[in-house]
């Protein structure tokens, strides 16, 4: 006899084909879709997109680099994640709340960088630009949560997937559309017809349910236990002068590739290439080959030590810029940006699982995902800081010596590689990497 509560789990059970299929057939998993898609756009209209714009209206390097500052708020973003999941908006919800008021903070922001534009005032068009990253970081903080409480475990996997093809589309459109609209119709109607883009999510958001109230626990907020607790965990387990040597060697390993991040489009631009080649030659065929080093990245992790692919991937990046040293010297020719962004995309997507997996490694369980977020974001930070001065770097040598420099860089990493190889065991991811 077939009950009801038979029905029911039948329903909640996601394994096996069928469960697969009604996992990605589920509402949320739609919802996740447009999600994805609405974290992706402000995160690059805020960096590669916006550099490459206020370099072809003719914003000097150094301001430029002062600029990306604003971009600061995703790398900080989980200083007022405990205040968003302490304190509910009063409407629509405790997560639907926040992402509709960050979405509209988003749409907000964005019309008016569209409308005002770097030429009347860069200090106003900057801080809207901050406050395009602080709604961009406070939408993706309350989307992680929302992902994790709206869904049982087993269909986690279907809501990041589809969340994930959500956020390569934003980044898409972002990125290569964006610079195509600014090519044909101007950079103004460009970033109004991203901020209408948002309107998707937001839509999306208003149509969604709010997680079940009664399966979710308020904690208060404690200080102790939110950050003290995790760096205590971490430097009594290592040794302060280990643990300090560890987080040094995370924050310098991407450095060679942050440094240059920034000014990426604008060296595109004084190359001699228009916004379209930068769209289809970077933003189109640079995804894909930055997906198939993720890939190799994945397969080498899991079938070599750590250590060693932690010496690949560190060389990978830092030669990858001397491609655009080869680019420097040979402008506007499309073999030498084809090489470059080959280069540059396929170590970036080695790098990051590689850099992903060391740093799941080194976490506890007890505090995986305070410690993980400090490290990813530490890992962020000396590449931000100094990619915020590189323009002044730019003015007072030329990109040739930017470039040796940048791939230079990667001599500390190394040397602390060299001292920490005996010091530290094989590290085993303590959760997979993230795509």
């Amino acid at each position: 006899m077939i009950t009801n509560n038979t029905i029911s789990e039948d329903k909640n059970n996601y394994k096996g084909w069928r469960g697969i299929q009604r996992a990605f057939a589920t509402p949320s998993a739609l919802t996740m879709l447009f999600l994805g898609l609405g974290s992706a756009l402000p995160f690059l209209l805020v960096g590669y997109t916006l550099s490459t714009w206020l370099r072809d209206t003719g914003v000097a390097l150094g301001a430029i680099g002062l600029v990306s500052y604003a971009s600061f708020f995703y790398v900080l973003k989980f200083l007022w994640a405990p205040l968003i999941d302490r304190y509910p908006l009063p409407f629509l919800g405790r997560r639907k709340g926040w992402l509709v008021t960050s979405q509209i903070l988003l749409i907000v922001a964005l019309t008016s960088m569209a409308i005002i534009g770097p030429g009347s005032s860069l200090v106003t068009f900057a801080v809207l630009a901050g406050l395009t990253a602080f709604a961009g970081a406070t939408q993706d903080t309350v989307v992680d949560a929302y992902r994790i409480e709206i869904a049982p475990i087993e269909s986690q996997a279907a809501l990041a997937a589809t969340y994930i093809l959500g956020y390569r589309v934003g980044l898409i459109l972002s990125g290569a559309v964006a610079l195509y609209l600014a090519e044909l119709v101007g950079w103004t109607n460009a970033y109004l017809v991203m901020a209408a883009c948002i309107f998707l999510p937001l839509i999306a958001v208003l149509l969604s349910k709010e997680p079940n109230p009664e399966k979710v626990t308020v904690r208060e907020i404690r200080s102790q236990d939110a950050f003290v607790k995790p760096f205590q965990e971490f430097f009594s387990r290592n040794g302060v002068l280990l643990a300090l040597a560890l987080l040094a060697f995370v924050g310098l390993f991407k450095l060679p590739d942050q440094m240059i991040g920034v000014l990426a489009g604008p060296f595109y631009l004084d190359s001699g290439f228009t916004k379209a080649d930068i769209a289809t030659v970077s933003k189109l065929y640079g995804v894909w080959i930055g997906i198939a080093g993720a890939f190799l990245g994945g397969i080498c992790v899991a079938a070599f030590n750590i250590k060693h692919m932690l010496v690949i991937a560190a060389i990978a990046v830092s030669i990858s810029n001397l491609a655009y040293l080869l680019m420097a010297i040979h402008p506007a020719e499309q073999w030498s940006f084809f090489a470059a962004i080959s280069a540059d995309n396929l170590s970036q997507g080695f790098a990051g699982v590689v850099l992903v997996a060391f740093m799941s490694g080194l976490t506890d369980r007890n505090f995986t995902a305070t410690q993980y977020a400090l490290l990813a974001s530490l890992a962020n930070l000396p590449g931000k800081f100094i990619g915020g001065v590189s323009g002044y770097i730019v003015e007072a040598t030329s990109y040739q010596t930017f470039f040796i420099f940048s791939t230079l860089s990667v001599i500390p990493t190394l040397l602390l590689l060299a001292w920490l190889w005996n010091k530290t065991g094989t590290a085993t991811p303590s959760h997979p990497p993230s795509p």
